[in-house]
């Protein structure tokens, strides 16, 4: 969408339970994050008004941290404030309880500020956080976390999986572990890769620039196989070297991952960032 020059730029912070929706894409016919909200915002603003999210995450996929923005015109602003400001609150306080009141319980935004000059969700963002869950127990995963953990009731090598994932840190071509977009690179930094073991649950914390379609899942995947041992260390390292997308792993499921942040440059470098990544990115 192209920015109307008067526009009033706003950020979002956002959080929702990916269960229900069919990732956070608008999709004709489908209960979708970004569909669900854009209908909020456009009720609670009287004009059409649409996000622009720093991740597009998957059907079931969950978020924590999701950062997003919208364009709203200058004469729509006033819908978002109370007919009765209260002195000391913070602009936006009133729209987050107007929201609260329009949205679905599996998804909140829990906060809202105007944006600086030359902020975007998108290609502002310098990297993105995930984390991924699952529970080796031998019974599953407990009721109550059922919905964000996966179940994977067998022996784990958590070393192996670490001593691989350092193997692919870094900036390759990650096409072995993405899915295909037409004209989009799969070129990533990807900057961490590490997993923590906590008795029966074991947590992968992922970070980098950005992540190509269903990234994410494909290494967790990999490296299962790697944990389990039907694969060897090497085996993730020499996949880098594959053209597209590798057909010897199952990716991982959705409920397991969460986007959990993203973080952003100082104000003053944003617009920079925004037009460095730009370059280097198909929308």
């Amino acid at each position: 969408m192209t920015r109307v020059s008067e526009d009033v730029r706003l950020r979002l912070d956002i959080a929702y339970d990916g269960t229900g929706f069919a990732g956070w894409a608008a999709q004709a016919g489908q209960r979708t994050v970004a569909g669900v909200l854009d209908e909020a915002l456009t009720t609670v603003f009287r004009t059409s008004v649409h996000l622009r999210a720093a991740g597009r995450t998957d059907a079931g996929v969950h978020a924590t941290g999701q950062v997003a923005h919208v364009d709203v015109p200058p004469d729509a602003l006033p819908n978002a404030y109370p007919r009765t400001p209260h002195v000391g609150e913070p602009e936006f306080v009133a729209l987050l309880r107007r929201l609260g009141r329009f949205l679905p319980t599996d998804v909140r935004v829990v906060d809202i500020v105007r944006a600086p000059t030359g902020f975007d969700a998108r290609f502002s963002a310098l990297r993105r956080h995930y984390v991924y869950r699952l529970s080796t127990a031998p019974y599953g995963v407990q009721p109550l976390q059922a919905r964000y953990i996966t179940a994977w009731p067998r022996v784990l090598d958590v070393d192996a999986m670490a001593a691989a994932s350092r193997d692919l840190l870094g900036l390759h071509d990650f096409a072995a572990f993405c899915r295909q977009r037409e004209n989009a690179t799969t070129i990533r930094d990807l900057q961490r890769l590490d997993w923590v073991r906590e008795g029966d649950l074991i947590t992968a914390h992922v970070t980098a620039d950005a992540f190509c379609w269903s990234m994410v899942r494909s290494l967790v995947g990999a490296l299962l196989a790697v944990g389990e041992h039907r694969r060897p260390v090497s085996w993730c390292r020499e996949l880098l070297s594959a053209t597209d997308r590798s057909s010897d792993y199952a990716t991982a499921p959705a409920h397991g991952l969460t986007l959990v942040g993203v973080d952003y440059p100082p104000d003053d470098q944003l617009a920079a960032r925004n037009l460095i990544t730009r370059d280097v990115r198909v929308r």
